[in-house]
């Protein structure tokens, strides 16, 4: 095994460990939430809790990640959101249960996401060659399908046969684990400029300079936004399709649930092919028009086609996971390594604005446009934007320089 397969066999073994205990007590923190509380606001407060320190920090995070030691970094995000989990714990065995002090938790545990998140993206291209960047992103999109996939189940197992102290503890242990594997890894950080290190925002004006500096990326940049933002609103209106056109229950939410996971899973396993690697960009754009049709398809499904919604919701979990793995692996390969940690984080940001967006009007959106027509304009104009993105003329040269390059 070379050195960089055995570096990252340490670093994803460590991260799936605390991937997947935080994504369990994400969910536990939630379902407890809701229990105690009895309230189904309780799961949108949640999430925008924990978004909103997220989205607005990683405008920023993304210079102090380029300037820091990206592994000390990692570790103290990692450190920190342990720490905050272990206040929780102490709180709540000293039987104080307030809501307040849990969306506390879940915003500083946002904070520390910001900060982790785009330094483990823009590590990734200082430790592996670049023609195995597409593999080492499927790689890390089947370890986030298993924590999806898993985690609610688990959430829902733990909180009801531990207290919910222990459960919390589980967070602190998957961090210093992670934590541990990395300290046993050495990770070079990039060469730094002289124009760095003299403030915040004209670091932030030099990382959009990255992008604006190369006409394609900047392209495949505001694309993926845009897509994005048709996204993210319709995703929040998955458990509502299943029950009310569907008429589905509980169980029948878990199922689609578990068919997008699974499509993820199945979209990190076919990124590891190697025959892909030089097909970012093709890739990309014909995952939009997939995605874009299973929504249209989703929106057009009568009601008696829950089992064909399922169905398509997977292929949907494929395409996401191949166009954003694939978009991932782009930014690396042509962004600078000095200012990765800047385009990540502000990436980052931009897109989980969408999402924010996505829960607050959730209810708007299926009473006024209807859920069933949410599903088809959001496919449609996905679909639209991935025949656009093709006909962009520095866009069609990438395409055709792919197509050459293999050929």
């Amino acid at each position: 095994m070379s050195d960089w397969k055995k570096v990252f066999a340490i670093i994803w073994s460590g991260q799936l460990i605390s991937t997947l205990s935080s994504m369990v007590i994400g969910y536990a923190i939630i379902f407890w939430l809701s229990i105690e509380k009895g309230s189904a606001e309780i799961l949108a407060y949640s999430t925008i809790a924990f978004l909103l320190p997220h989205m607005t920090l990683g405008l920023f995070t993304g210079v102090f990640v380029d300037r820091w030691n990206r592994k000390r970094t990692m570790i103290a995000a990692d450190l920190f959101i342990a720490l905050c989990t272990l206040v929780a714990a102490v709180l709540l065995y000293q039987g104080e249960k307030k809501v307040f002090y849990f969306y506390i938790l879940l915003s500083l545990r946002g904070a520390g996401a910001a900060f982790h998140i785009p330094a483990m993206q823009a590590s990734i291209p200082l430790l592996a060659p670049e023609d195995k960047l597409m593999r080492i992103a499927g790689v890390n999109n089947i370890i986030q399908s298993v924590s999806t996939i898993a985690s609610p189940a688990l959430a829902a197992l733990l909180i009801s046969i531990m207290d919910m102290t222990w459960v919390l503890m589980i967070d602190v242990a998957g961090a210093i684990v992670a934590c541990f594997t990395l300290l046993l890894v050495h990770i070079p950080d990039p060469e730094k400029k002289e124009s760095q290190q003299k403030n915040v925002i004209r670091e932030i004006s030099e990382g959009l300079k990255e992008i604006y500096r190369r006409p394609g990326l900047l392209w495949m940049f505001v694309m993926s936004i845009l897509v994005t933002f048709c996204i993210m609103p319709v995703s929040a209106l998955f458990p509502l399709m299943t029950l009310q056109h569907f008429s589905g229950n509980s169980y029948d939410m878990s199922i689609v649930e578990i068919a997008w996971g699974f499509g993820m899973l199945a979209g990190g396993a076919i990124m590891g092919w190697q025959a892909l690697k030089n097909y970012k960009i093709i890739m990309i754009i014909l995952m939009y028009i997939l995605l874009g049709l299973t929504f249209f398809l989703s929106g057009i499904l009568p009601p008696s086609g829950f089992i064909y919604f399922a169905m398509v919701t997977f292929f949907g979990g494929i395409a996401f996971s191949l166009f954003s793995g694939a978009f991932t692996v782009l930014i690396q390969t042509l962004v600078d390594p000095a200012a990765l940690g800047r385009v990540f984080s502000m990436q980052g940001s931009i897109t989980l604005l969408p999402s924010l967006l996505g829960l607050l009007a959730t209810g708007l959106i299926a009473e006024k446009i209807g859920i069933t027509n949410a599903f088809i304009i959001s496919g449609s104009i996905i679909i639209i934007l991935g025949i656009v993105i093709f006909f962009v003329p520095v866009v069609g040269r990438m395409v055709v320089q792919e197509i050459r390059r293999k050929n």
